[in-house]
């Protein structure tokens, strides 16, 4: 049979010292292969390659004849995401409109585009929709869907630009990645219904559990370079597999020390966060309804929901970022909201690691200075910095075991590595509050056994407490006291619910 797409002899450079090395590798029509390996391996240089997004594609992969990449290849990503987000962010025109409300692009729009308007299939159209549970999502703008929401529309875009007669491939970035447990069976199961009907397919994955049971081949990659590969069941028995899935971390014993520890301790008698019936919405939508939460000073707190409940949004109203948690009951240690204190002295209580703040820092930055801008809750690092700053900074870098990239560009080393450097920025300025927002996403198993690990021992030896947000079961550091969940409601909108930690 003939391949669909085939790499042979490549080298593809990243960086100043890493080179991607791909003596042959070729996805035959119908097979559907999982490219498996941790964070920096080089599976998303390699996807780029086959779908003809780097300069070297010319020179080292084929196509079938007659396949054009930029038509029969589907792609869904977070770096898809994100191009989408900023796009619509871009042309924003809701300061202009007299209900100041601008939807942007429609997801079931979205989803259509990928098909010439006379060729539009209705059947096929609802089935994808049900299939992944969107219809109730199918008219709302993307800015207005959460990270879980858009993938599966992403997914129902791809699998809707099937064309009868013509070979397509199918390129799947971790797609059960950032996604609650009942989404993750509906993506599976939409992946096993329609993919295979025209589709073959490379899912990138860097956790085992992951893999989708569809898939046929497997090839593992590790340090730019190609492992092993061939048929599922053969290569998950290979050495090269084992290796990789049982990698562990090691801790530091102690992390770098906070000043005035025991003075810190009993500075502060009074709730570190309060909120007394809380709302939040966009528009006429509902997002967070009656919110009622009491965080104390010995509390490290899991905020666990499905995508779309208002995580994320319910920490906006915290940290200083959304404008809605003015003038409603929200109390930051002790003092209302909004009582005269400036935006830099909230933020200077807190630190955060998001997925957002991870997409700011682009080319440029150095790690040293991403981690030196934690001081001044920058984004980069325009003021003065003094040796003090990089002496912590430094210390942090070393227990984290990546100092060896001090002198790195943030951009350059691995998603994993970057994650761990968004942690020392955090905790640099030794805050009273630690904001984690599913700081596990994008992580292979070795680097999320990594951060809890340490996450633990920041909650021992620091006077941080820590509030972590995920929606995965069971993915959470072992000092949690405090569990909270979202209902709900029949007004609209989700609220808390205590649940026992």
């Amino acid at each position: 049979m003939e391949a669909i797409v085939r790499i042979e002899n490549a080298l593809c450079r990243i960086g100043r010292d890493n080179v991607l090395q791909v003596d042959s590798f070729q996805i035959l029509q119908g097979e559907h292969w999982c490219l498996y390996g941790p964070n920096g391996a080089g599976k998303s240089l390699l996807a780029n390659l086959l779908a003809g997004k780097r300069p070297e594609s010319l020179n080292y992969v084929s196509y079938w004849d007659g396949f054009e990449p930029a038509r029969d290849i589907h792609i869904v990503s977070f770096e898809e995401q994100q191009r989408l987000w900023l796009r619509d962010n871009r042309l924003d025109i809701s300061e202009y409109r007299s209900d100041a409300q601008d939807t942007g692009t429609v997801a079931i729009n979205l989803i259509q585009s990928s098909r010439p308007a006379n060729q539009q299939d209705p059947n096929l159209l609802n089935k994808l929709l049900d299939t992944l549970g969107l219809v109730e999502f199918s008219a709302k703008g993307i800015r207005y869907l959460s990270s879980g929401q858009i993938r599966k529309v992403l997914l129902a875009r791809a699998l809707y630009s099937r064309q009868e007669g013509l070979p397509q491939l199918l390129i799947l970035d971790d797609p059960l990645e950032s996604i609650d447990r009942e989404s993750q069976q509906r993506i599976v199961d939409c992946i096993e219904q329609f993919s295979h009907a025209g589709f073959s397919s490379l899912q990138l994955c860097r956790r085992s559990s992951h893999i989708l049971p569809g898939v046929t081949h497997l090839a593992v990659i590790d340090k730019l370079r190609l492992l092993a590969q061939g048929k599922r069941s053969q290569v998950e028995s290979v050495d090269d597999f084992c290796r990789v899935q049982a990698k562990k971390p090691k801790l530091p014993v102690n992390i770098p020390e906070c000043p005035d520890l025991e003075e810190a301790l009993t500075a502060n008698s009074q709730p570190l966060i309060q909120l007394d019936g809380v709302d939040a919405g966009y528009g006429e939508m509902k997002v967070l309804n009656d919110i009622n939460w009491r965080m104390e000073a010995d509390h490290h707190v899991l905020i666990e929901g499905p995508n779309g409940c208002g995580k994320s949004t319910l920490l906006s109203l915290i940290d200083g970022e959304n404008h809605k948690g003015y003038g409603q009951q929200v109390f930051l240690f002790g003092r209302r909201k909004g009582s005269g204190e400036t935006i830099w002295e909230v933020k200077a209580q807190f630190g955060i690691i998001s997925n957002e703040l991870h997409n700011k820092y682009v080319k440029g930055w150095r790690v040293i200075d991403v981690v030196v801008s934690g001081f001044f809750d920058s984004i980069g690092l325009y003021d003065d910095s003094g040796a003090s700053e990089k002496v912590v900074a430094k210390e942090w870098l070393s227990a984290l075991g990546i100092s060896d990239f001090e002198r790195h560009f943030y951009n350059e080393i691995s998603f994993g590595q970057q994650r761990l450097v968004l942690l020392a920025r955090a905790m640099v300025k030794h805050p009273r509050v630690l904001i984690l927002d599913e700081p596990c996403v994008g992580l292979d198993d070795y680097h999320r056994e990594l951060i809890l690990g340490m996450l633990d021992l920041i909650a021992v030896q620091a006077n941080t407490q820590i509030v972590y947000v995920s929606h995965v079961v069971g993915e959470r550091p072992s000092c949690i006291n405090q569990r909270l969940g979202f209902e709900k409601c029949k007004t609209g909108g989700f609220t808390l619910t205590q649940v026992t930690a």
